[in-house]
């Protein structure tokens, strides 16, 4: 004779079925928090990575006004010429 399983079989086996599924969304959670965070890093490195070159470009630019102002013999003076008085 075959014996079936009892009720009580039956029921840890729905509650451990339910107990799979909430620690799959639980996962699912967690690696969806960690990719957000993982995304805002990235985009926060990409900033001060765009400010520095951009800082770079603008030192690069004011260098190059100073070297072309050393070429033609003449420093460069706020609000006034380099000529003798």
């Amino acid at each position: 004779m075959a014996t079936t399983p009892s009720k009580d079989h039956k029921r840890r086996e729905r509650e451990q079925k339910k107990m799979y599924k909430r620690q799959a969304r639980e996962e699912a959670k967690a690696a969806k928090k960690a990719a957000g965070e993982l995304a805002a890093a990235e985009a926060a490195k990409k900033a001060a990575d765009e400010k520095q070159a951009q800082l770079d470009a603008e030192f690069a630019a004011e260098l190059e006004a100073e070297a072309g102002g050393v070429a033609t013999g003449r420093p460069l003076v706020a609000g006034g010429s380099a000529g003798p008085n």
